[in-house]
Order: C-alpha cells, then sequence, then structure tokens
C-alpha cells in the first residue's frame, strides 16, 4: 500500500514540477479525444438511423385498386398471410395513411387540407421476417388481382448499410491513428521528465532499485493524464451534444423520423471509452518512454 502512495506522490509532484510540458499533454490528448468522440458519437448515431430504417422498411407497402371493397382487402389480406416470408399484414385505409402524412409533415401538415380530396389510395402493409424474403414477397403479392402496385424499399436500406459500414469503418481507423499519436505525445512529454531526473533515475539503479519501481510514478503519471484528459473531453462533448439534442433532436426526428442517441445514454458508454482510452494511452505511453532508457 506504501508503494502505491509513494507513486501517486511522486506523479504528482512530477505533474506540478513539469506543469508546462503536463498541460501540453493534456490539450494535446484531450484534442485527440474530442474529435474520437466526434466520429464515435456520428458513428453511434448512424448506426441508430440504418437499424430504424431496416425496421421501418421490413415492409412491402400493398396499394390497392380504387374499386376493391373492405370485403375484398380483407380476402387478399388471407391471400397474403399465407405467403412463405410474411409476419404480419395490417390494413391502412386512405383517411389513415393521409393522417400519417399530416403528422410527419408537422406543422406544415395544413397544407393537405387544400388537396379538396384524398389522392392516396387503400393500402395493406405487409411485414416481411427479412429483408431478403421481400423479393419474393414482392412478385407473389403483386399477381394477386385488386393489387395495384407495391412499394418496398430494399435497395435503399443495402445501399445505406453500405454507407455506414464504410463510415463506420473510416471512423475506426482514424480513431486508431489519433490513439497512436496520443501515445507517442505521451511518451514523448514523460521522456522529458525522465531526462531530467537522470541522475536521480541512475542513483537509484545503482543502489539496487528495481526498474518497476523505478518506472511506477512515471506510469502513475501517465494515467492520471490520461484520466484528466478523459474527463475533459467527455465533460466538454456532454455539454456540446446535449445542446445539440434539445436544438435539432425535434428537428431531425421529423425529416428522418429516426431520433438522435440521448446524450445521457452516450456519455456512459463515452466516458467509460475514454477512461480505458486515457488509463491505456498513458500507461503505454509511460512504458515506451522508459524502456530504452532502463535497459541502458
Amino acid at each position: 500500500m506504501s508503494r502505491i502512495f509513494y507513486n501517486i506522490k511522486q506523479a504528482l509532484i512530477q505533474i506540478v514540477r513539469y506543469r508546462t510540458t503536463t498541460l501540453a499533454s493534456l490539450f494535446a490528448i484531450t484534442a485527440m479525444m474530442l474529435i474520437l468522440g466526434l466520429f464515435f458519437t456520428l458513428a453511434v448515431n448512424l448506426n441508430l438511423f440504418t437499424e430504424m430504417i431496416k425496421r421501418d422498411y421490413d415492409t412491402v407497402e400493398v396499394f390497392l385498386e380504387d374499386d376493391v371493397s373492405e370485403d375484398d382487402a380483407k380476402a387478399i389480406m388471407n391471400e397474403v398471410t399465407g405467403i412463405t416470408g410474411v409476419s404480419e399484414v395490417e390494413y391502412r385505409s386512405k383517411a389513415e395513411a393521409l393522417q400519417i402524412m399530416k403528422d410527419r409533415w408537422g406543422s406544415s401538415g395544413y397544407l393537405l387540407d387544400s388537396l379538396g380530396g384524398n389522392p392516396l389510395p387503400n393500402s395493406i402493409l405487409v411485414t416481411v421476417t427479412s429483408l431478403d424474403a421481400a423479393d419474393a414477397v414482392n412478385s407473389q403479392v403483386s399477381t394477386i388481382q385488386g393489387v395495384e402496385s407495391t412499394r418496398y424499399y430494399k435497395e435503399t436500406v443495402d445501399k445505406l448499410t453500405k454507407v455506414t459500414n464504410f463510415l463506420q469503418y473510416g471512423s475506426l481507423a482514424i480513431m486508431m491513428f489519433l490513439v497512436l499519436i496520443s501515445i507517442i505525445v505521451v511518451s514523448n512529454m514523460i521522456k522529458l521528465t525522465v531526462f531530467a531526473r537522470a541522475r536521480e533515475i541512475s542513483i537509484m539503479k545503482y543502489i539496487g532499485a528495481t526498474n518497476w519501481f523505478i518506472r511506477g510514478p512515471f506510469l502513475v503519471e501517465g494515467i492520471i493524464i490520461g484520466m484528466l484528459s478523459a474527463l475533459a473531453a467527455g465533460g466538454i462533448i456532454y455539454i456540446v451534444y446535449s445542446n445539440a439534442v434539445e436544438v435539432i433532436g425535434m428537428k431531425v426526428m421529423t425529416i428522418l423520423s429516426s431520433p438522435l442517441v440521448p446524450a445521457e445514454y452516450l456519455m456512459q458508454n463515452l466516458l467509460i471509452i475514454f477512461l480505458a482510452l486515457g488509463v491505456g494511452i498513458g500507461s503505454t505511453g509511460s512504458i515506451i518512454s522508459m524502456r530504452k532508457f532502463l535497459e541502458a
């Protein structure tokens, strides 16, 4: 226990004594983590948007001819229910369809009242077991008498998924690069401290101190800097993102039919990631900076 307190005490002394270098490292790593947080936030919201699209677009929309009665619609629904790949069938009247459109338009929904009538057809919403089954279901439904046309969004979902995957892999590559840069920054910062204490470390080695005894304070110093950077970056991102959700959250919901990830949920995960990265970056940078010196 005394060894732990010794390492923490020495680390704090080094941080205060070489505060200019420490501040430079803090600002550099915080900036790196802010960029990391930006890409993480984008990736999480893109993933949510894609999942919402997949959930909303696992449906084949079947438009009925104008002369199809409700009894005929029920017969069509019974026929559709028996098709392989269909999990649920729901009837939607033209009045319900118009109301949904008004709701999506929000405050501009009143403009639809000027149409003078309802141009939308009655329809049947066919939920498929998977997007892969949509092609076969669509082909069979199209041949049923009384069906005017069908619409589904498999190609749109496939394209969105490809774009999202590309952006996520790109973000991951950028994150890994920034983590590497952060490790180099911490390593170089601690090297300056090591050089400043070169004589003291040589004496410690001469009287028999182990490498890990010498390395301890520097390791703790790197971890403290990493954790402080993580908390600073996490706090900044939380303030900016929570305000952004309040300002544009409803607009995004209206336009894209997908909400933004809640700030509290995002920060719980982001802070854990930042703290893990901060500890990892700080400890790795310390070990790298001390390795050559202790082997000499």
